[in-house]
């Protein structure tokens, strides 16, 4: 059974830029969702969910944490190795400000 998420309110956005080998551009949008109370847990585990758009399928996925901050933590994470396998798969580089990982690691 597959799980479908909400992205819900969105607490974070960042659009970053797809560059070909031809130099064509591609616009592609990162968003989170506000955490949250995971309602399957019985642990009181928390939920983020987030969406990457314009690059692949523009699905909405989830990361889990004991606590707000590690769901959120982790779907930064989680986000940036989807944005590395997809534009490896699509052959573009990917740039935010000219900062290494897009600016999404600390």
């Amino acid at each position: 059974m597959e799980t479908t998420y909400e992205l819900g309110e969105i607490v974070a956005e960042r659009q970053v830029e797809g560059v070909a080998a031809d130099g064509t551009r591609t616009l592609v949008t990162v968003r989170f969702g506000k955490p949250r109370p995971d309602e399957l847990s019985t642990n009181g585990d928390w939920c983020c969910p987030h969406q990457v758009v314009g690059l692949g399928e523009a699905g909405i996925g989830a990361a889990f944490g004991v606590d707000s901050l590690q769901a959120l933590l982790l779907s930064v994470y989680k986000v940036r190795l989807k944005l590395e396998e997809r534009a490896r798969a699509a052959a573009v580089r990917l740039d935010w400000l000219g900062q290494p990982e897009l600016g999404l690691r600390v």
